[in-house]
């Protein structure tokens, strides 16, 4: 754990999936959209990061949603793969554009096609109820569920870590 919170220091961006780290369930609506909640906690935390403390920040996501992209791009992320076929070449291009290397960056993923980038970025982390096989390839697993904090855990963490946190008086 030690190791982990050193290598902390050195990150300047978060990349997420969607659903199952932002949100715990998605509801579908008879005409198609599916709708989902998110943590408000998750929102600040990241658009703090963002727009105070200046970190990058991607989302990489299979699914497909106006109000996703407009909820994200609220929070001051401009990067959003949203309908990602293949998230490792979207990873891959936020990565270039930005001139990143995969140890600056903390991915977060739940589920199976979050694998391949946690297998070559630098801190790959998951919530509390991951898929087993992302789990196992996790550097750092929350006790915060998809939904339920996970993503504020790990941005307050790196923050912390680099005296960037809010500091109140």
């Amino acid at each position: 754990m030690d190791n982990f919170k050193e290598r902390l220091k050195d990150i300047k961006a978060f990349v997420f999936d969607v659903d199952g780290v932002f949100s715990t369930n998605v509801y579908l609506h008879p005409n198609g959209d599916m709708y989902r909640s998110m943590n408000t906690k998750d929102g600040y935390a990241l658009k703090y990061a963002i727009t105070e403390q200046n970190f990058l920040a991607g989302i990489i996501t299979g699914g497909y949603s106006e109000a996703v992209k407009t909820r994200f791009k609220g929070l001051g992320i401009t990067d959003v793969y949203i309908k990602s076929t293949n998230k490792l070449d979207d990873f891959e291009d936020f990565m270039y554009k930005y001139d990143l290397k995969p140890e600056e960056i903390v991915y977060m993923g739940d589920d199976l096609p979050d694998y391949e980038i946690m297998k070559i970025v630098g801190i790959p982390t998951c919530p509390a109820d991951a898929a087993e096989e992302i789990k196992a390839v996790s550097v750092y697993i929350s006790d915060k569920k998809g939904g339920e904090g996970c993503v504020r855990d790990i941005v307050e963490q790196v923050l912390r870590a680099q005296g960037k946190w809010v500091k109140l008086s």
